[in-house]
């Protein structure tokens, strides 16, 4: 893990590196101030009888070195600070870019393992968790254990057996902070659990917020969040008060170091003067420091059993593996936009009790215009998913332009291949910023046409701002007519061998969608056309209707041919076109 989390640290090597330096500086600086102090104490006592301008002389003079002692500790102390805050946050930067980066190449199946509320949470969160340990680790964890060993060295140089009492502190304090981490991890681990569930809800409050309105369930979700926030307040408070027995172990430490010198040392000085008033100063300063150091580390230990978890869930999404990617020697270029499957089954997890597609056997021809008609479940979204690679078959094979889909480079297929969901998706940004993703070097106008290929051209130009005119977060002002049509003047710019509509004309007035259906017909022939509808005039004049049901092909055909032989299409075609005339009698 920590190799893992290392690879993110890159050009920030350097500045974690001063880091360390300064920190080993600025302990060497500080172990010796306790020692030219003691001197100076020394010095005061055996020369006050002699005269002033000596005694002076010498004050000013060691108090001179103390003061460049102290700028030199303050000049590698904030040195180290500067350069700590830089490294740590160029870590957590590089971290953020990594795991953005890597869940880019996620497949769907990749990104079914994690809701994306928990990828918010790893991205932010645990990363500013780890981002601070790094901090603190670069800074204190270095600084600590090097004061701990030179004021111990020091402190038996000076005290002697003063320093005995260090042998009964530092095992006393660290079985302590053992104990407390032992019992806090799991603690935190639950916490961070449930941080998942919390922004969860508030992402599904957010992206559901006119549902939410419109069925006045606002108190429902307030008491919803506010359960989850309890929650995590509780297990916060759990870990919390575990984590606050630090505290006390150290002022126990504290406080025993400081009796047993001034005891000790008090008992010393005055039966054999084997320790002087100077020798003592040292030693409680010594023991301070040691004690101080010792605290940090508690806090660093604290915090490092904080983002420990956090480290586990960022390696997690580092080191998952994409399901699916190009072979060897990949093909990049499709021919052309012909499909197969070949007796294809399909589930979206090995645990799934039946298939959701199942034996498959399809052939389309290249530019052929092909409906997909099934009830909900049927299988229609997750039959087209496999044509670009969104998934892999379970069994058989789908083959685009004659060559099997795994044999292409990913990108390549994906390029040739365009989709238009049924959850339309636009992004912040102006209508022209959104078609660019078809083709971010398409010019005007390509753009235009397209959007009239989409019947999107007029209302996009009755925007006051045209082209130029910002779409807010999700689309929300625009209709889902309308982003509908945007969304498909989008795929349109891809120029793509293969166009797949998945219900992406339900929001559109049966007149637009003849018109964009009519407008493919024309200036897109080559094109592979692939409509899934719930409305059979979508699909009537298609030269393939396909009739699915529970994840199996029941009927191909043309409209007049599944009239005769297919009922269930006759049906559905039956209650859309005479529904109205059956109700009226």
């Amino acid at each position: 893990m920590i190799k893992r989390l290392a690879k993110s640290i890159r050009e920030y090597k350097k500045a974690s590196v001063l880091t360390l330096l300064f920190m080993v500086g600025e302990a060497i600086v500080e172990s010796f101030i306790p020692f030219i102090t003691a001197d100076l104490v020394n010095t005061i006592r055996d020369n006050a009888g002699r005269a002033d301008t000596y005694l002076v002389g010498e004050v000013t003079k060691t108090g001179a070195l103390l003061v460049l002692m102290a700028v030199l500790s303050l000049i590698c102390g904030g040195s180290a600070a500067v350069l700590s805050s830089k490294a740590a946050s160029g870590f957590g930067k590089n971290l953020r870019k990594d795991m953005f980066h890597k869940i880019q190449t996620y497949n769907f199946q990749n990104i079914d393992k994690f809701s994306s509320a928990s990828l918010v949470t790893r991205i932010t969160t645990d990363v500013t968790f780890v981002q601070m340990s790094y901090m603190m680790i670069i800074r204190t964890a270095v600084r600590s254990p090097l004061m701990i060993l030179f004021s111990v060295i020091m402190s038996c140089a000076m005290g002697g057996k003063l320093a005995i009492s260090f042998v009964f502190v530092i095992p006393f304090l660290a079985g302590g902070l053992f104990a407390v981490s032992r019992f806090a991890m799991p603690a935190f681990h639950k916490v961070f659990k449930k941080y998942d569930k919390l922004n969860e809800s508030i992402e599904e409050n957010v992206r559901g917020a006119r549902v939410v309105k419109g069925f006045s369930r606002e108190e429902y979700e307030k008491e919803k969040f506010d359960k989850a926030a309890v929650e995590i307040r509780k297990d916060f408070t759990t870990a919390d008060r575990i984590v606050a027995l630090n505290n006390p172990i150290m002022n126990i430490c504290m406080n025993f170091i400081m009796i047993f010198v001034l005891s000790a040392g008090s008992l010393y000085a005055v039966r054999d003067a084997s320790i002087d008033v100077g020798q003592i100063s040292a030693m409680i300063t010594y023991g301070v420091q040691v004690l101080m150091s010792l605290m940090m580390l508690s806090m660093i230990y604290v915090m490092i059993t904080i983002s420990a978890e956090s480290a586990k869930r960022i390696c997690e999404v580092l080191e998952e593996e994409p399901v699916m990617s190009s072979p060897e020697n990949a093909i990049t270029e499709v021919a052309d936009g012909s499909i197969i499957f070949d007796n294809v089954s399909f589930k979206y997890n090995e645990s799934a009790h039946r298939p959701t597609l199942e034996n498959i056997n399809l052939r389309i021809d290249s530019g052929m215009t092909v409906g997909i008609l099934g009830g909900t479940g049927a299988g229609k979204t997750s039959l087209v998913q496999l044509i670009p690679r969104l998934y892999d078959v379970s069994s058989g094979s789908v083959t685009v332009g004659g060559k099997n889909v795994k044999e292409y480079d990913i990108e390549t297929l994906r390029q040739s291949v365009a989709m238009v969901l049924q959850k339309n998706l636009l992004f912040s940004g102006t209508i022209k910023e959104n078609l660019l993703w078809g083709d971010k070097n398409a010019t005007d106008e390509d753009i235009i046409e397209a959007c009239k290929l989409a019947c999107a051209h007029d209302f996009v130009q009755s925007f006051p701002d045209g082209y130029d005119t910002f779409i807010e977060q999700g689309g929300t002002n625009v209709s889902g007519g309308q982003k509908q049509r945007l969304c498909i003047a989008r795929a349109l710019l891809k120029k793509p061998k293969i166009l797949i509509l998945d219900d992406s004309t339900s929001a559109v007035d049966t007149k637009t969608d003849s018109l964009i259906r009519e407008g493919f017909r024309k200036f897109i022939p080559a094109t592979t056309k692939i409509i899934i509808a719930q409305r059979v005039a979508s699909v009537q004049d298609a030269d393939m209707i396909i009739v699915m049901d529970n994840g199996i092909i029941i009927a191909t055909g043309t409209h007049d041919e599944l009239l005769g032989s297919c009922d269930i299409y006759k049906e559905i075609y039956e209650q859309q076109v005479h529904g109205g005339e059956n109700d009226g009698e």
